[in-house]
């Protein structure tokens, strides 16, 4: 049996499109890591970029030989995970986000987590940041940093290390791979989502620690933080459709939400008394949970926000609750991109369907 300690060669995965703008500053930050006693091989795939990202990654290449470019022709992430998975040759893969940057630590910490834990998945907590201190930046990590917002979701919220049902990006196991096969390339967005759930549905473990930070480069305005909440929502019912396992209460509560308003609105029309009573039933609660909540994220990004953002946490729960609607009214009438065969089932599983065998 292999040494759990032994020194083995890591493999950083980096899926890229589009990332001028953060691609440097994420290298910077891997290169600039505490060296990891196996080494390490960085891979970015790339999805056919149009802005100067290759550029930048082709000016990477030439000065650190640890770096590879990989194309994507597809353009979406996991395909460009199975790219990188097939190509790595690591005994634990990395996967990181090019919107993020990471502590001198990050590798060392995880790679140490995964060996104390015996882990099959290792991650940590999301430490939202932007570019620069405008209003809306600050709007944006408030609305990201609360659970009100977010949910229970541990890498957003939870201050405490323990079993989780998923981490951001992660730390894997090789193995986690052959067991269980690799991403899922229909689902566009949540496909790590689903993969930490395919990974507990077969036995396997995943360990949250705090200590083990991401910092996230959030979206740089409000107006695209909807865009990108609508977008998750509506994959989220295409998500459970292809993967049932995956369905978490979270998730499906701003849709709960947008269907009890939509219903309530309906009823006005047919009984205003009625209408008024479950909108009453469903606002109330709501708002008051938004106001504590706001007190909370006034106190740490500015009291000038405290009577925004009720407002806002209702639109962005809204764009969140809608698109998950919309994904599922196009889910019942077959008008989801997998069920058009605009996706191929391309990725592949494992043939042991337990990660215990």
């Amino acid at each position: 049996m292999k040494d759990q300690n032994a020194p083995s060669l890591i493999t950083v995965i980096i899926p890229t499109r589009n990332e001028g703008i953060y691609i440097d500053r994420c290298l910077r930050s891997v290169f600039s890591a505490d060296a990891v006693s196996g080494g390490m091989e960085i891979l970015v795939v790339d999805g056919m970029s149009t802005d100067d990202t290759r550029t930048i990654l082709q000016d990477w290449c030439r000065r650190e030989q640890r770096l590879k470019l990989l194309d994507n022709p597809s353009g979406i992430v996991p395909s460009a995970m199975n790219i990188g998975i097939r190509a790595s040759r690591g005994e634990w893969i990395i996967r990181l986000d090019a919107h993020s940057e990471y502590p001198t630590d990050y590798f060392t910490r995880c790679l140490r987590v995964s060996q104390a834990t015996l882990a099959d998945n290792v991650g940590g907590s999301v430490v939202s940041v932007g570019l620069d201190e405008t209003l809306q930046g600050r709007i944006v990590r408030a609305l990201t940093t609360h659970w009100f917002g977010v949910g229970n979701s541990a890498p957003r919220v939870k201050n405490a290390e323990g079993w989780a049902d998923t981490v951001p990006f992660g730390c894997y196991r090789r193995s986690v791979f052959e067991h269980i096969g690799l991403y899922d390339e229909r689902l566009v967005r949540n496909q790590d989502y689903e993969l930490n759930r395919r990974l507990i549905k077969a036995g396997g473990r995943i360990w949250y620690d705090p200590a083990i930070r991401i910092f996230y480069y959030n979206r740089s305005s409000l107006y695209r933080l909807l865009c990108q909440a609508f977008a998750t929502g509506k994959w989220n019912p295409w998500m459970w459709s292809v993967a049932p396992y995956s369905f978490a209460s979270r998730h499906a509560i701003p849709l709960v939400f947008v269907a009890a308003l939509t219903i309530a609105i309906a009823l006005f029309f047919v009984n205003f008394t009625l209408g008024t009573l479950v909108c009453a039933i469903v606002l109330i609660p709501y708002f008051l949970l938004a106001w504590a909540a706001s007190f909370s994220q006034a106190a740490r990004f500015g009291f000038s926000l405290l009577f925004v953002l009720p407002l806002l946490f209702f639109t962005y729960h809204i764009a969140y609750g809608a698109g998950s609607l919309w994904g599922l009214l196009l889910l019942l009438i077959k008008r989801t991109p997998f069920q058009r065969g605009s996706f191929s089932s391309s990725f592949e599983f494992a043939k042991t369907s337990s990660i215990k065998d």
